[in-house]
């Protein structure tokens, strides 16, 4: 179908203010441009129960992580029963840009909506740190929101985790790499538009620069990976992984326009004749990003709902 009405009005927009790619400015610039942008279009910030911030320790360095606690009201409708299951959110931004705050708005709707405690971890930004780091400092915060998961009034044994676009990524590889080490154990995986194969095609004269398109992607992992080789590690791509058998039941949102639609579809497909149960759901018309752009879209309010339900039920 047609790009939806909404998301042409935004492209148009763009269009309008003479609005240049991420990629083809500074790393400064693009990291502001990309929260800016993600600020504008979440909608107002839902109120919680309470929000806490603190560092814990990774491979690199102290890692921050923000948690929310679902306000009352949100916790006795979900009828989630103490200790709360527990969610690690990651955020997107092509392992590149991206912070706590990229993620707000929909940490705080998942939290009440789920009924959850929501962790969200930062992580170390390539190029400056480039594959793996990223993966082990994820693995570092579930590995310690596991061991800590009375401090924060969480039950460890419903663990769930959940990322959009890098972040989603970012969960499918820290379920492998669970699966690896043997914990900790996770109940449930959300991938929302996860970059899930190094093999991009080439960027083509039908890429739409007020759209993120392949020039994008390749922008990307042009700086995620120190090496291109790195690609064929599953960390990086999981879809390359030789057996995604035994990994946690999934659920993958992707969107109709999107360069990352294919590998997403086909890592649903992929889990699934590994034995894990998944269910794929694509959104016609949206493109890229639709999931963090809730105040403006009804595509991305919709997915965030669909996801919230998803999430409530694998976490009883």
């Amino acid at each position: 179908m047609p790009l939806h009405p909404q998301a042409e009005a935004l492209r148009r927009q763009r269009a309008e203010a003479g609005t240049p790619p991420l990629y083809t400015r500074t790393l400064a610039e693009a990291r502001a441009a990309d929260l800016a942008d993600i600020r504008a279009a979440a909608g107002n910030p839902e109120p919680v129960g309470s929000v806490e911030e603190f560092t814990v320790p990774g491979p690199g360095g102290p890692l921050p992580l923000r948690v929310y606690h679902p306000a009352p009201e949100a916790e006795a409708e979900n009828a989630a029963a103490a200790p709360l299951p527990v969610l690690l959110y990651l955020f997107g931004g092509g392992w590149t840009l991206g912070s706590l705050d990229t993620g707000d708005a929909i940490c705080r709707r998942l939290t009440n909506a789920v009924g959850c405690v929501t962790v969200a971890a930062g992580y170390r930004l390539a190029p400056e740190h480039p594959f793996p780091a990223a993966v082990h400092d994820v693995a570092a915060a579930a590995e310690w929101i596991a061991g800590h998961a009375a401090q924060l009034g969480a039950d460890p044994a419903r663990l769930a985790v959940a990322g959009d676009s890098a972040g989603g990524n970012l969960a499918a590889a820290l379920t492998l790499l669970a699966r690896e080490r043997g914990g900790p154990a996770i109940r449930h995986q959300l991938l929302v538009y996860p970059n899930t194969d190094h093999r991009v095609p080439p960027p083509g004269t039908d890429d739409d620069p007020l759209l993120f398109n392949r020039r994008s992607v390749a922008w990307y992992w042009g700086h995620y990976l120190a090496d291109p080789a790195d690609g064929a590690n599953p960390l990086a791509s999981p879809l390359r992984a030789p057996s995604l058998a035994g990994l946690p039941p999934a659920t993958v949102l992707t969107a109709e326009y999107d360069p990352l639609r294919d590998e997403g579809e086909q890592y649903a497909e992929a889990l699934r004749a590994a034995g894990v149960p998944v269910e794929l759901r694509r959104y016609d018309g949206m493109p890229h990003g639709f999931f963090a752009m809730s105040g403006v879209l009804d595509g991305g309010r919709d997915a965030q709902q669909h996801a919230a339900a998803r999430l409530r039920e694998a976490l009883r």
